[in-house]
């Protein structure tokens, strides 16, 4: 008769568990396969598929009680790493995404706004399509596997079972406010060019008063707006890599790896 020892039951969950929590917890976290677009099964599956080839190359784990509470507490661990992780990589995403619904506020486009499928809110159509651009440009520079390289060598610098140092982790936490700076400087051309625009509507209205400044103002700021996005796609490219540099990077440090 198959029997089974706890130990042994202990070695299989240490071993294989503990990684496919953090594996998962990212997976369900992170842009483009954490979205709405992509069933939870499915990313169950990738989930046990990239455990089963990653966990033969990953260190020894520590053995465990498969049902105690330091089980319990390794599992909670792994899933708060997997998470912050995928943070990371949310915020980078969402700096397009706040720049595109600034840019859409001072253009006069602001009511024009679409579903999000992805993540199933409402959000302007120029931040849309900066969320599309930038999710190609990730795929294209091939992004995902930096993040899947980041996430196999944060099991050699990043353990289960080394325990999480809070001050580390705050410093890191202290470096994500630059969402909305990065958005302003991505935007800031657009932006400039535009209250130049409605600063001549200002004087046109002030010199001729019997002009309609919202029949004649509110479509050419339209036109104007979408000229200026048109001239600053140009550069959108030097942009993403710099933010993508500074969020990889970010992410190699809290993951400490090299």
């Amino acid at each position: 008769m198959f029997e089974l020892s706890d130990a042994q039951i202990g070695s299989w969950v240490s071993s294989f568990v503990l990684p496919l929590f953090r594996i998962a917890a990212l997976l369900m976290v992170m842009p483009i396969v954490g979205t709405q677009l992509v069933p939870t099964r499915v990313r169950l599956y990738l989930a046990l598929a990239i455990s089963v080839v990653l966990v033969p190359t990953l260190p020894p784990m520590p053995l465990v009680d498969s049902i105690s509470l330091q089980a319990f507490m390794l599992i909670a661990q792994e899933i708060l790493i997997g998470v912050m992780l995928g943070f990371v990589l949310q915020l980078f995403f969402h700096v397009f995404v706040v720049a595109g619904q600034i840019l859409a506020m001072q253009m006069g486009l602001g009511f024009a706004s679409m579903v999000d499928p992805a993540n199933g809110i409402s959000v302007p159509v120029i931040a849309q399509y900066f969320t599309m651009l930038v999710t190609l440009l990730f795929l294209a520079m091939n992004g995902h596997l930096v993040v899947f390289e980041v996430l196999a060598e944060s099991f050699v610098t990043l353990p289960p079972g080394s325990g999480l140092q809070v001050e580390h982790y705050w410093e890191i936490a202290t470096k994500l406010g630059w969402v909305m700076g990065a958005a302003l400087i991505l935007v800031l051309p657009a932006v400039t060019a535009l209250l130049v625009v409605n600063i001549a509507f200002g004087v046109m209205t002030r010199a001729a008063p019997q002009l309609n400044i919202f029949s004649i103002g509110f479509p050419l700021t339209l036109v104007l707006g979408m000229v200026i996005v048109w001239i600053s796609m140009a550069d959108i490219l030097a942009h993403y890599q710099v933010l993508a540099s500074e969020a990889l990077i970010m992410l190699r440090e809290l993951a400490r790896a090299r």
